[in-house]
Parts: C-alpha cells; structure tokens; sequence
C-alpha cells in the first residue's frame, strides 16, 4: 500500500503543492511526504482507536473522494494543523493543500483497491498494511465489513446478512476486490 499512496500523492501533489505558490519551492517534497505519513499516520490511528465504522466508510460507493466523509475529514484535519505547524503555511493554504489533496489521493487509492481489474493491488492490502499483520485489528475491520457488507455488495446470496455462505460464495468466484480479501483472510487464493 505504502508504495501505492506514495504514487498517488507524487502524481496529485503536482498541482497541490509543486504548483502552488503558497508553498515554498524548498518544501514541496517534504511537504509531499509529509502528506503521505499523515495519510497513513490518520489511517492507523482510525484502527488503533476503534474507529473502524468511519474506516469502513471509505469502502462505501465513492466515499473516499468525498470530502465530507467523516474519515477524509479527520485525515483532512490532521494534515491541515500539521502543515501550519511544520512548515508555517497559513491555514488558508494549508486548509487548500490537504482539502484538494487527501479526496483525490483516498479516492484514488479506495477505487483502485476495489477495482477487479487492478489485481496487483487489493482491499487486503490497505488492511494488512493498517493493522500491521494485527489479526484482533484485521478481524475489527472485517467485523465493520460484515456490519456494512450489504452496502459493500458482499451479500452474495441475497439473504440480507452476510456470513459464511457470503464469505465462501465470494471465494469460489475469485472475483478480486472484497471477494479477493474474503478470499485471502479464509484461506483461498
């Protein structure tokens, strides 16, 4: 994952922050990179402290390009403070940076995971990255999944709730995306 959103803030940081004349030059790649931590940062503190609700929330339809979106909002606010904090950007500028740049970098790195044909990287992979192998952290954020699994379009039989019939059913297919993570969590490949 870590590679995959450094991409993603390289390629959207462009306009955001290189281009902008309300960041200094000496600091677009630290302010680059900076943005990428944070990112990640916001993203592991959402599992540490049990927000899983607002981390599934992410996965929901286009969610993660929207701004008003509880989690891209916390992770909005915590590289706006910290970009007046670090580089003394004013909050206006900073307030613009993180607003333009983390929707089009989670939408991006939301989308792709969930995207069946981009099988290099999975939903697995942001989760694996976030709880760092942690399976009592993993299991949370599968716990959200199974809560929210009708709106993620994992219940496969139609049965309104998703289970292990779900969980299999989305295995058999191989279908990549959220079947593709059923799939490794259960053994399947």
């Amino acid at each position: 994952m870590f590679e995959k959103l450094t991409q993603l803030v390289n390629q959207f940081g462009g306009d955001t922050v290189v281009n902008n004349p309300a960041v200094p030059n000496e600091h677009n790649d630290a302010v680059l990179e900076h943005a990428n931590s944070s990112i990640v940062d916001s993203l592991k503190d959402m599992v540490a402290s049990g927000n899983i609700s607002d981390l599934a929330g992410l996965f929901q339809g286009n969610n993660a390009a929207d701004g008003s979106n509880p989690a891209v909002q916390q992770i909005t606010n915590n590289l706006t403070n910290s970009l007046g904090e670090k580089f003394g950007l004013s909050s206006d500028a900073a307030s613009g940076v993180a607003g333009s740049l983390i929707p089009k970098v989670l939408g991006a790195l939301i989308g792709g995971a969930k995207d069946p044909n981009n099988p290099g990287f999975n939903i697995s992979d942001i989760i694996g990255s976030l709880t760092n192998g942690n399976s009592a952290a993993g299991g949370g954020i599968m716990d959200a999944i199974s809560k929210y699994g009708g709106q993620f379009g994992l219940d496969q039989d139609g049965d309104g709730q998703v289970g292990m019939s779900d969980a299999v059913a989305a295995v058999t297919k191989k279908s990549g995306g959220l079947g593709g993570l059923l799939g490794n969590l259960f053994g399947g490949k």
